[in-house]
């Protein structure tokens, strides 16, 4: 049942639904509340510590979403319209109850957005981000038989920060999901051993590690692993920050036949670049999938979904989890009747609710264009960009692997086409000879490219022609001359995909020149940077 129906348009239901919004928390408000410290909003405007506002900005030209993403008019319309509703339902029935049904109605539309509404016993977990659902699956994988865990991990430069933590039950924010207070890598749930290893993806140089280094490496750990008698959580990233799969499938898929009852196999696709095709594969292999709203569909930052079999399900959540994941979790965000959850609270988390009804009107849309536009907008969308990379010398354009998929996939769909492209800054060094951008350098710069206006309220940026723009935070790539040094990551979104392929395609140049544009920006910047102090947060061109 849908509690919060419109009412009818008389006097008397307006001054009622007048009062009920006046009582509720606003959609902005609900918007940045029910995650971590990541979420919270600060400084003027008001941003996360993504960049980002809870409410559209228009004047920011969004290619940062394997970070984040401002959510757009038509998101926040359908996150509002549904805050209304629940403003209105609250006054007939407890938040919690009507927190739960309206997670029924997002679950049942996800699954059938990805076709997925066929597949008997499939079960979803919700949670606030991907790192909490790092370590809800953690805990459920160490229930299962209460033998010590190995979780093997790709590179956390290439994941999330927080998702070595979560996986050893540590507290990974200082804040949880329910708004309780924590210290960042104490351990606040009691269990059997976890042991967290982390599996390089690039060598130091930032090249790419052969695949079959990696699944050799990958292997081995496993096989030594359950000869002493640990359970194996692997964790499969498809895709990674810079756009990387590890370990193969072939190699999951082969561990996993080899050791069925020792070894799980969570696929982390919170970047959710992922066709419906490979998404449905990955579950057949018996695989968990874990996906967000708040990346390349470009929602608003926080909603996550677990994704479970129905076999896995029926093993791990038979067996109840540590009551301090309430901090985490609530128990309508289970399956009904769950046993997992019974020691979690019944409460609500409406900005939760509301984050996962934005992201899905994304959906909605992307769902609407064919397959072959995708694909053909997808490739020249990469050629330009990569062209454009390739041959600026103050950029350079890391190295890749193929998104190979093989033998999970067969035929290819427009997942396999590279939808982030990760560059490192380059600026005049000493005789005329190009240096790297530092970490600290690259990161004022992904910052500087999204202020607005400075105290004085003049345009930042105008000095130098520039466009308010947004990147995908640096992230670290190599070491050079002994000095870290991060890249900068443009991307493709579902939101950007569906802007040009609307009218047959009439978008697709204009989404493409915009990204230029972006780099653009980037080489101005560049070209200034011995003359900007960025002190105070706030440019100033030295004249």
């Amino acid at each position: 049942m849908f509690y919060a129906e419109f009412l009818k348009p008389d006097q008397t239901n307006v001054r009622v639904f007048a009062a009920a919004k006046q009582k509720f928390p606003s959609t902005i408000e609900l918007l940045s509340k029910g995650g971590d410290a990541r979420i919270l909003l600060n400084g003027n405007p008001a941003i996360n510590q993504y960049g980002c506002t809870p409410y559209p900005d228009a004047s920011l030209l969004a290619f940062g979403s394997s970070t984040a993403s401002a959510i757009s008019d038509a998101a926040f319309a359908s996150a509002d319209l549904l805050r209304n509703k629940l403003a209105i339902a609250v006054d007939d029935d407890s938040p919690e109850v009507i927190y739960s049904d309206e997670l029924k109605r997002i679950k049942h539309e996800l699954l059938n957005l990805c076709a997925l509404d066929d597949l008997d016993g499939l079960e979803v977990i919700f949670g606030a981000s991907g790192t909490d659902l790092h370590l809800i699956i953690a805990q459920l994988c160490n229930q299962k038989c209460h033998k010590p865990t190995l979780a093997i991990m790709p590179d956390p430069m290439e994941t999330g920060s927080g998702v070595s933590a979560a996986l050893a039950f540590n507290h990974f924010s200082s804040r949880t999901a329910s708004a309780k207070m924590a210290t960042e890598g104490t351990l606040d749930i009691q269990t059997t051993t976890v042991e967290v290893v982390s599996v390089a993806m690039r060598f130091s140089d930032g090249s790419c590690r052969p695949e079959s280094m990696v699944d050799a490496e990958i292997e081995a750990m496993v096989e030594d692993a359950i000869e002493i008698g640990q359970q194996v959580l692997l964790i499969l990233v498809d895709t990674s920050k810079t756009g990387l799969i590890s370990p193969s499938p072939s190699c999951a898929i082969k561990l996993k036949q080899r050791y069925p009852h020792q070894v799980d196999v969570l696929v982390d696709a919170c970047q959710f670049r992922i066709s419906t095709t490979t998404l449905r594969a990955y579950l057949e292999c018996g695989f968990m999938v874990m996906v967000t709203g708040s990346k390349f569909l470009s929602g608003p930052i926080f909603s996550g979904a677990l994704l479970m079999p129905d076999m896995v399900a029926k093993k791990l959540l038979s067996h109840p989890i540590a009551a301090s994941l309430r901090s985490y979790s609530s128990r309508a965000e289970w399956p009904k009747n769950c046993v997992a959850a019974k020691a979690l609270d019944n409460v609500e988390n409406f900005g939760l609710l509301l984050r996962w009804q934005a992201a899905l009107e994304e959906f909605r849309q992307l769902r609407l264009v064919p397959e072959k536009h995708i694909q053909h907008f997808n490739h020249r969308f990469a050629d330009a960009i990569q062209n454009r990379l390739n041959q600026d010398e103050n950029f350079a354009l890391i190295p890749v692997r193929p998104l190979d998929r093989f033998p999970l996939v067969k035929n290819e769909h427009w997942d396999y086409v590279p939808t982030i492209f990760s560059f490192v800054l380059f600026r005049d060094g000493v005789n005329g000879v190009k240096q790297a951008l530092n970490h600290q350098e690259t990161l004022e710069i992904y910052q500087w490219l999204q202020l607005d206006t400075n105290p004085e309220g003049k345009r930042i940026g105008a000095e130098i022609n520039t466009l308010r723009c947004q990147l995908g935070q640096p992230v670290f790539y190599a070491i050079n001359n002994g000095q870290p040094v991060s890249a900068l990551r443009l991307c493709l979104s579902a939101r950007l995909i569906v802007e040009a392929t609307i009218n047959n395609g009439e978008k697709e140049d204009e989404v493409i020149q915009r990204a230029l544009s972006v780099l653009d920006s980037v080489v101005r910047m560049l070209g200034l940077l011995p003359n900007i102090d960025f002190s105070d947060d706030k440019l100033m061109v030295k004249i």
